[in-house]
């Protein structure tokens, strides 16, 4: 699971793609901090700091004593921030360089057409 990143990043990084694809849909529970470990190999605490991040962002929610589940709304909120990460990192960019390519528009969206239509 090591890939650089602190691994509460991933542990939380994880769970918001299993409510993305599904595996874990609005209202479902979430395994436990425990279970988390456990099946990660890392220390519980670590677990909790990656599952804490996402209730701070309102993505989980925790029902007393029963555990943690996933909030309604999660997946669209995931899917706008992921969205809005998306245009940042990469159309940003890529309209600057096509500007200073002096690219249409047209001829931009021509060329993405072509790329996901290969």
């Amino acid at each position: 699971m090591d890939d650089g990143r602190p691994l509460f990043l991933q542990i939380a990084e994880a769970l918001e793609s299993q409510i993305l694809d599904g595996t874990l849909p609005e209202e479902s529970q979430v395994p436990s901090i425990n279970e988390l470990a456990a099946f990660h190999r890392i220390n519980p605490a670590t677990a909790l700091k990656g599952v804490n991040l996402l209730v701070d962002q309102v993505i989980l929610y925790k029902r007393r004593g029963i555990g943690m589940f996933v909030s309604p709304g999660a997946r669209a909120r995931l899917l706008e921030d992921r969205r809005a990460a998306f245009a940042q990192s990469h159309i940003k960019p890529l309209a600057e360089r096509a500007h200073a390519l002096g690219l249409t528009t047209q001829q931009v969206q021509d060329m993405i057409r072509k790329e996901m239509d290969a």
